[in-house]
């Protein structure tokens, strides 16, 4: 499949995984995208996943023939992406590996490949013959030695995970020619989980790459952009910078259903009270990374879980370090909780909700054993207060 006239696709599509990296869903398969420049030279930039490294040298094949592959540029080390390099090399030996100081000493690490390699700096160019690439340090986006390739001649982006998202590619590669209503979704699922904690370098490589003349966006996961390459940049400037709208989620624990009645109480007075996105995540439940997703959307948070064995619930806990990682900023704040005989859970969260810097909208509801009259009133004087807040910053 064809980018432009000389830029081909050779990626593929994992539609077995079930779990990105071990710990993320992924319902709709990921695809591993690679992409071959032809010219007098030719260029390789990034692999694929090792398991699919027959199937990704056929499509090298049908594309090339015969010919050597003179270059491989290495955008991103992460071994979906650097996976095939050791086995590349064997059937291309004299292929020489681009890229910078840190990618090189990561080549080595993983693949003991130290030999004929070219290092880049930021700036540097490389002549194909017709195309002229330059490489762009864009660090922390979201490993270290991460940067993106372009080419002069096409004004083409190889982008590497920046702008990337989950879901396998049915058929076709480039967004003009196919539905991408499922990969908006699951593009801010993938930046809420794998990029997250990043938005300043996010917001650095935004400004660098804002300097080049792109037509096409080619990441390493998910469509090819030209069509929606400025919906995607957005998408990508608003959750860097922690932006959100007006919406709760409300994420709470619940051995029982007891604390989930308070989580009841507050979404309704939220609706109410006029909040028309509320999104409840029963954590023993919903995938966290659902959770952060809508975390990341939405500007309102409310917390609550029962104290667990002196602590507090463990899905709770799970989520706050996940939080608490991400650096998640600008969010309206609320917590509540339950005990039996000694309380910890709203410690737990009060904590948190200082160590974050959010905006406290009221004081914590904490519940000894089951929800009294009194408990209710605490919990909807909680939710009003949200609501408030979230309103007051209504244009």
């Amino acid at each position: 499949m064809n980018i432009t006239d000389t830029i081909h696709y050779v990626g593929v599509n994992d539609r077995k995984k079930s779990l990105f990296e071990g710990l993320w869903p992924i319902p709709y398969g990921v695809s591993y995208n690679s992409y071959l420049i032809e010219d007098e030279r030719i260029a390789l930039v990034d692999t694929v996943d090792a398991a699919f490294f027959d199937r990704f040298l056929a499509k090298i094949r049908d594309a090339i023939g015969t010919r050597p592959i003179d270059y491989l540029v290495i955008n991103h080390m992460e071994p979906d992406h650097s996976g095939s390099v050791k086995l590349l090399r064997a059937f291309y030996p004299d292929m020489a590996i681009v890229g910078n100081k840190q990618t090189l000493a990561m080549v080595n690490g993983y693949y003991g490949e130290a030999g004929n390699v070219i290092e880049v700096k930021d700036g540097d160019e490389l002549a194909l013959g017709r195309h002229i690439l330059s490489f762009h340090l864009i660090p922390m986006v979201h490993w270290p030695e991460t940067m993106a390739t372009y080419s002069k001649t096409e004004r083409v982006l190889f982008s590497g995970d920046a702008f990337g998202c989950f879901g396998a590619l049915n058929g076709g590669v480039m967004d003009e020619g196919i539905n991408t209503d499922v990969y908006w979704g699951e593009m801010e699922r993938y930046y809420s989980c794998i990029v997250g904690k990043y938005g300043s370098p996010v917001q650095r490589a935004l400004t660098k790459l804002s300097s080049l003349d792109i037509d096409v966006v080619c990441p390493t996961h998910g469509p090819v952009w030209k069509a929606e390459k400025a919906r995607v940049a957005s998408i990508y400037d608003r959750l860097s910078k922690y932006e959100a709208e007006e919406g709760v989620v409300v994420a709470y624990g619940s051995m029982y259903g007891n604390t989930e009645q308070l989580a009841e109480t507050i979404a309704e007075t939220l609706s109410e009270e006029g909040i028309r996105n509320i999104v409840m995540h029963n954590l023993s439940k919903s995938d966290q990374s659902y959770v952060l997703t809508d975390i990341f959307r939405y500007k309102g948070l409310v917390l609550g879980a029962p104290t667990y064995n002196g602590s507090i619930f463990p899905q709770m806990e799970a989520l706050l370090s996940k939080l608490e990682m991400r650096e998640v900023k600008n969010r309206v704040f609320a917590c509540f909780g339950s005990f039996t005989w000694a309380g910890q859970a709203v410690k737990r969260l009060t904590a948190f909700a200082e160590k974050m810097k959010f905006d406290v909208a009221a004081e914590p509801v904490e519940m000894k054993q089951g929800m009294d009259a009194n408990d209710r009133e605490r919990a909807i004087s909680l939710a009003k207060a949200v609501a408030g807040r979230l309103k007051n910053g209504r244009s």
